[in-house]
């Protein structure tokens, strides 16, 4: 029978190919079933994928390939959106494919039920490729496995979650897996190629991906020999990002702007890739005149960027302090991991607990050996993204997914190298502390969701709030208003693109950070006097009002500005300005007519 499982795991291991994508298929199944109600009613939860899907139906209507601006807000002069038409692709592809079949409303709800189930084939495929080169061939089903018990990073690949968020991290991994790969020059070529195209997309996770880069220079101060990889990664690096600005950034990134891929990082990509490319020619013997050259020139690069582009020294997104203070601040994405209650807490941490356990474990087991340089990255990786986790809590997926390679070494090496050992403790202990670790790992999130309200309870008050932001969105709360004549609607920030994307109504604005003036319209006329209020819906053409009670933006205006016009309006107060438009009553809206 041993034999007989051996034989089967090395074919296995021979065919992993085969195996990711029956893991896949098996979980893109499971999950379309999950959100078929998702797919039905073409509930978009995030304000992004709401505004992807408008972004894709603007081009395919006829809208530039290099013209990103979104004209259903702020009209006439339209929203900047930072964004590349990269992720709009496969969107556009799969509505194509579709749309002769099932007609273009189905093709548009199926596009985008099924375009996140692609980058989480690349995640998946990234992720087992990486554990079978830092593992073993055959601990492939492993890395794809533990993916689908990544809670936070697993919704980025649900159902209707379109935006870039999962191809940003699909690359991520992709970009780990050459970091693994023992072909230097091949494994070179594709840190490279993910970084690039990463970035092509934005630069939410450059921070992962300099450290990747900066592992990749510090492999070849360590060995020598590592000079191909560092060679493969400038070249492609500077040359992939070079041909992603000139295919995909628009007319609006073609500026020097700090929050995309503009002329202020593909001038760094290029230096920064020039320089590597250098390095990786001189013939020096010794470790510590390596080091001292990449310090030099990575002294070199930042002292460049900050002489050059002073201004992208801060906050990429280059708001306002206002605009920050009324706005980004509140986001609660941008918060601190522990700023959270306690269920979405632990869903978070436990797998990147893990994940730090078992890579920190498998370099220390590798000392001494070629592979401590492999797993080295990982824990650097590793740590880095858990680290992160303390500044925002969006750093949650990608720390989950880096955790991956870490998780599998408890189950693949740790378990067996303790149930084996000759010290009896250690059998007992270690075998009970690495199964308690894994079983932890993989069902906090189900133990977090089925707290008992005495140890994480929900408020009367957010239970309110999650009901307005469920009800709000929905296309049958939604409808009502969109069989009104078409109109520029005064609304909620987060609402903007949920209303644009579903209704022929346009709006002022949405949480885009590059048109902080019409952010700061909304804010001020909902915080201030009712005259501002008014003044600001003419000055954008607007003639309806439309607000959703409870949802979590108003619940800012009303704590913020307990005497402000939109506290005064949720209080029933009438103004001589605005006229209620009759809603069914059970809607969970409120409209008036601008006079």
């Amino acid at each position: 029978m041993i034999d007989k499982a051996d034989a089967v795991m090395t074919w296995l291991g021979r065919h992993w190919r085969l195996g990711v994508l029956l893991v896949w298929a098996i979980a893109a199944i499971w999950m379309v079933n999950e959100r078929w109600n998702s797919i039905h009613w073409l509930v978009l939860t995030d304000t992004d994928d709401n505004m992807r899907l408008v972004q894709v139906r603007a081009w395919l209507h006829g809208q530039g390939w290099y013209d990103l601006r979104q004209y259903k807000l702020n009209p006439p002069a339209g929203f900047d959106i930072h964004w590349s038409r990269l992720v709009d692709l496969p969107i556009a592809g799969l509505y194509l494919l579709f749309q002769p079949f099932v007609g273009a409303v189905w093709a548009e709800r199926w596009a985008a039920g099924l375009a996140p189930l692609l980058p989480m084939g690349v995640a998946m495929a990234a992720a087992a490729l990486t554990v079978r080169r830092l593992i073993d061939p055959r601990a492939f089903f492993l890395g794809a496995v533990l993916l689908l018990f990544g809670q936070s990073a697993l919704l980025m690949y649900m159902p209707m979650r379109i935006d870039h968020h999962g191809w940003q991290l699909a690359l991520l991994m992709v970009t780990v897996a050459g970091l693994c790969d023992p072909d230097r020059a091949r494994g070179g070529a594709t840190v490279g190629i993910g970084t690039a195209l990463s970035m092509v997309i934005g630069l939410e996770l450059f921070l992962y991906l300099a450290v990747a880069g900066a592992t990749v220079a510090l492999r070849w101060v360590w060995d020598g020999e590592e000079r191909q990889r560092m060679q493969a990664y400038a070249l492609t690096l500077a040359g992939g990002t070079a041909a992603g600005y000139l295919v995909f950034a628009s007319e609006a990134n073609r500026v020097a702007r700090c929050d995309a891929l503009t002329p202020v990082w593909l001038s760094t990509m290029l230096v920064a890739g020039a320089l590597l490319f250098l390095l990786s020619r001189l013939r020096i013997q010794s470790r510590a005149g390596r080091l001292a050259v990449a310090v030099a020139a990575g002294g070199a690069l930042a002292g460049a960027f900050a002489l050059v582009w002073p201004t992208c020294l801060g906050r990429p997104e280059q708001v306002s302090p206002e605009l920050e203070r009324l706005w980004l601040a509140n986001v609660r994405e941008a918060k601190p991991l522990y700023s959270h209650p306690i269920r979405t807490i632990l869903p978070v941490i436990a797998l990147p607990a893990a994940g730090i356990i078992g890579t920190v474990w498998a370099a220390w087991r590798a000392r001494g050996t070629p592979a401590f340089g492999t797993w080295l990255p990982m824990v650097v990786l590793t740590l880095f993204s858990s680290l992160m986790l303390l500044w925002q809590t969006r750093a949650g997926p990608s720390a989950q997914l880096l955790a991956i390679p870490g998780a599998a070494a408890i189950g693949w090496t740790f378990v067996p190298w303790t149930a084996t050992h000759r010290s009896i403790a250690v059998r007992v202990l270690g075998t009970g502390a690495a199964l308690l670790v894994l079983v932890l790992a993989l069902t906090t999130p189900w133990i977090a969701r089925n707290l008992p309200a005495t140890v994480a309870p929900v408020s009367a008050y957010r239970k309110t709030v999650n009901r307005a932001n469920a009800r709000c969105p929905q296309l049958r709360s939604l409808a009502p208003i969109g069989r009104m004549p078409e109109a520029t609607i005064m609304t909620f920030v987060d609402l903007g693109p949920r209303l644009i994307a579903v209704t022929h109504h346009k709006a002022i604005a949405g949480p885009y950070h590059r048109n902080g003036d019409a952010i700061l319209d909304i804010h001020h006329a909902f915080d201030g006097t009712p005259e501002n209020a008014r003044a600001t819906a003419l000055r954008h053409g607007a003639t309806l009002l439309l607000v959703c009670p409870n949802m979590s933006e108003s619940t800012i205006y009303r704590s913020r500005s307990p005497k402000g016009f939109y506290a005064r309006l949720s209080r029933d107060e009438t103004f001589d300005w605005l006229e209620p438009v009759p809603l069914p009553a059970d809607s969970p809206y409120r409209l008036w007519r601008i006079r």
